[in-house]
C-alpha cells in the first residue's frame, strides 16, 4: 500500500490520503461520526468528494460546506491517488476510485428494502447488485455493527462475506456519550418539566410524514402545551426530496404551535437523548432511541419496504402502536413497559468501543500502526436555544376558589376553552381583535428592568414589537419614547375592546396587569421546589390563571393567594394591587 505516489493538493508528502466519498447527507453524517479515529494522528490528511449520481446530495453538499471539508470535485478524486477510501453507501462508481475500500453501513440495521433498483427484497446494504463488481466484491472491508449482520451479509451476499468485520456503531458510542448531557439538552430546548415525544419520520411513500402527515399537527391540538412538547426529526433525505422551503410550508401550523424541528446533523441525536418519548415508523432512528431505553410507539401502517426479521421489523413488532392521535398517553404507557434495549440489542454490539475496532481495521488497511492514545467518541453538540413561544393560545381555565387549573391548546383545537391569550402584535392581525389576554414582556436591556424577562429562563421578544419611537439606541433618531407598564396596559384595553387582561410579564416571577374591571395588580409567582429543584410555569400562563380567576370572582378580596397548577407545575401565586411606582418602574 504504502504512502499516496503523488499528494494531493494541501497535503504533505509522505501523508496518507484518505478520501471521505459520500453520496447523500446520510451517509456523510455516519462518516463523520466514523473519523474521529484519526483524530490526534498528523499522518492523515482527509479529502472529500461528492459521488454523483443520487437526488440527495445537495443536501450533502450543504454538510459539507458547514463542516468546513476540503473537498475535491469527483472528476478530480477518480485521477487522484488515494491510500484508503470511505463510503457509507454502496451506490455509485465508487470502484472507480483508487485505493484500499472501507464501506460502512449507512444506518441502524438493514431494515428497508426499495424495488427501484436492485434486488427488491434486499436492502442495498446486503444486495449483490451493489456489493460486488464482476461478481467480486468491490470493497476491501465491511465494517458491521454486529454479528447478526455479518451472517446476514454472508447470505445475501457470499463473495463479501469473508470481507466482513463487527466494530460496532460510532454513531450509538456518540449518542451514549452523550446521556451525562440530558438535562443541559433539555435546558436549551425549553421543555422543563414537559414530557418531550420526538416523533421520527424516514423518507420515501411510507414515511410517517407521507402517510400521516397530519399527525404533528393533531398531537399539537389534542395534547396540552404545558404537559407536552413534540419534536419532528425528519431523514436528510426528506429535506432533499422536498426542499427546506416546502417542509417549512407545509410544516408552518405546526411549528407555529410550538413544534420543534431539529437540524438533521447532531440535533436529531441530541433530541433523543433529551426524550421521554419516540413516535416512529420503519425508519431505522427509532433503533437508537431503543438502545438508550426511550419509550418507543410504532407508527407505521405497513408496506413493503420494511424488511421481515430485520432489528427494526422485530422493535417495531414489540412495541404498541399508536392508533389515533388521542390515544398517545395511553400508548406512551404501554411503550414504557417495554425492554427497547434488549430489542436494540439485536442491532448493536461492542457498545462503547466502536472507534477502537474500526481504528483497528481502517489502519490494518493503510498498513499504518494506530495512534496510542485511545479515540473517544464526542458528545453531541448541544442544541440551539429555542424558546418555543407560541404567540397565541387558547385556554381552558378551571376555577375553584382560589384554586385555578389551567389548560392551554393551539388556538385552531377542538377542545372546548375558556379564552384566547395572544402576545401582543406577534399573533397576526385577527387574534388581538379577538384575545380576552394580551400579553408583551419587557424587552431585554430595557431602563431598570433588572434581569427583565430573562429571568427563570424566559428571554424578552424585544425586537420589532417595541414601543413606537424605539428603533435602536438611545439618540440614534434624535428623541426616544417609551411606554411604562402602567401606560401601555391603559392603552391596550382602549385600543382592544374585546381585551379584558392586558399584561406585561417583567420577569418569570413578576406580572404586571391591568383587568378592565379591577384595575392595575401586581403578580408575583413563588417558584415550586421540590427535591432540590426548582420549576417554574410559563408566566404567559399564570396571566390567563389570574384573568381566569378575576372573571369568576366577582368582588375579589385583594390582597389574595392562589394555587395555580399549570400542567405537571403548581405554584402559590400572589395578587396585589400595583401601586404607582410598580407601574412606572419599566420601559417597554
Amino acid at each position: 500500500m504504502g504512502t499516496s505516489a503523488r499528494p494531493e493538493p494541501g497535503a504533505r508528502r509522505g501523508q496518507r490520503v484518505v478520501l471521505v466519498a459520500a453520496r447523500s447527507a446520510v451517509a456523510l453524517h455516519r462518516l463523520l461520526d466514523a473519523l474521529p479515529v484519526f483524530e490526534g494522528d498528523p499522518r492523515i490528511a482527509t479529502r472529500f468528494t461528492l459521488v454523483p449520481g443520487s437526488r440527495f446530495g445537495t443536501e450533502a453538499l450543504a454538510a459539507l460546506d458547514r463542516a468546513g471539508a476540503r473537498t475535491v470535485p469527483w472528476d478530480e478524486a477518480r485521477r487522484g491517488t488515494h491510500d484508503l477510501v470511505l463510503a457509507a453507501s454502496p451506490k455509485g462508481e465508487l470502484r472507480t476510485l483508487s485505493g484500499p475500500r472501507a464501506l460502512l453501513p449507512h444506518g441502524a440495521g438493514f431494515n428497508k428494502a426499495l424495488s427501484e433498483e436492485g434486488s427488491a427484497a434486499l436492502p442495498s446494504g446486503l444486495d449483490p447488485h451493489f456489493l460486488t463488481s464482476g461478481g467480486a466484491p468491490w470493497a476491501d472491508l465491511y465494517a458491521l455493527a454486529h454479528e447478526a449482520d455479518a451472517e446476514r451479509l454472508a447470505r445475501s451476499c457470499p463473495p463479501a462475506g469473508p470481507r466482513a468485520a463487527v466494530v460496532g456503531d460510532p454513531t450509538l458510542d456518540r449518542l451514549l456519550a452523550s446521556v451525562p448531557h440530558r438535562e443541559s439538552y433539555r435546558d436549551a430546548l425549553g421543555t422543563g418539566p414537559r414530557r418531550l415525544v420526538v416523533l421520527v419520520s424516514t423518507w420515501g411513500p411510507e414515511s410517517l410524514l407521507e402517510r400521516r402527515p397530519e399527525l404533528p399537527a393533531e398531537l399539537l391540538l389534542r395534547h396540552p402545551h404545558d404537559g407536552y412538547l413534540f419534536a419532528l426529526v425528519l431523514h436528510p433525505n426528506a429535506y432533499s426530496e422536498t426542499g427546506r422551503f416546502d417542509l417549512a410550508r407545509q410544516l408552518a401550523p405546526a411549528v407555529s404551535a410550538g413544534l420543534l424541528l431539529p437540524d438533521p446533523y447532531e440535533e436529531w441525536a441530541a433530541l433523543l437523548v433529551a426524550a421521554d418519548g419516540v413516535v416512529t415508523d420503519h425508519g431505522s432512528t427509532a433503533l437508537y432511541a431503543a438502545a438508550l431505553g426511550r419509550p418507543v410507539v410504532g407508527a407505521y401502517d405497513g408496506g413493503v419496504e420494511l424488511v421481515p426479521g430485520s432489528p427494526m421489523a422485530r422493535l417495531l413488532g414489540s412495541v404498541p402502536p399508536l392508533a389515533t392521535p388521542e390515544r398517545l398517553e395511553e400508548a406512551l404507557g404501554l411503550a414504557s413497559a417495554v425492554d427497547t434495549r434488549a430489542v436494540a440489542g439485536a442491532a448493536f454490539a461492542r457498545r462503547g468501543h466502536a472507534l477502537e475496532s474500526l481504528r483497528r481495521e481502517l489502519y490494518r488497511l493503510l498498513d499504518l500502526d494506530p495512534p496510542s492514545c485511545a479515540p473517544r467518541p464526542r458528545p453531541f453538540r448541544c442544541p440551539a436555544p429555542r424558546p418555543n413561544r407560541p404567540a397565541v393560545h387558547a385556554v381552558r381555565a378551571e376555577v375553584a376558589g382560589d384554586r385555578v387549573v389551567l389548560t392551554r391548546f393551539p388556538p385552531d383545537t377542538r377542545e372546548p376553552v375558556h379564552h384566547l391569550a395572544a402576545e401582543y402584535r406577534a399573533g397576526g392581525e385577527r387574534a388581538p381583535q379577538s384575545a380576552a389576554v394580551l400579553w408583551r414582556r419587557v424587552p431585554e436591556g430595557a431602563d431598570g428592568a433588572g434581569g427583565g424577562a430573562g429571568a427563570g429562563g424566559v428571554h424578552g421578544t424585544g425586537g420589532p414589537y417595541g414601543s413606537p419611537g424605539s428603533y435602536g439606541s438611545h439618540g440614534s433618531y434624535g428623541a426616544r419614547t417609551a411606554w411604562t407598564a402602567g401606560g401601555w396596559t391603559a392603552h391596550t384595553l382602549g385600543e382592544f375592546p374585546g381585551c379584558r387582561t392586558a399584561a406585561v410579564i417583567d420577569s418569570a416571577d413578576r406580572l404586571l396587569l391591568r383587568h378592565r374591571r379591577v384595575g392595575p395588580l401586581l403578580v408575583h409567582v413563588e417558584p415550586h421546589r421540590a427535591a432540590g429543584r426548582v420549576a417554574r410555569p410559563d408566566p404567559v400562563a399564570v396571566v390567563s390563571a389570574v384573568h381566569a380567576w378575576l372573571g369568576a370572582t366577582r368582588e375579589p378580596f385583594l390582597p389574595a393567594t392562589l394555587s395555580c397548577e399549570v400542567g405537571p407545575v403548581t405554584v402559590r401565586v400572589r395578587v396585589a394591587e400595583a401601586r404607582e411606582d410598580d407601574l412606572d418602574a419599566r420601559e417597554l
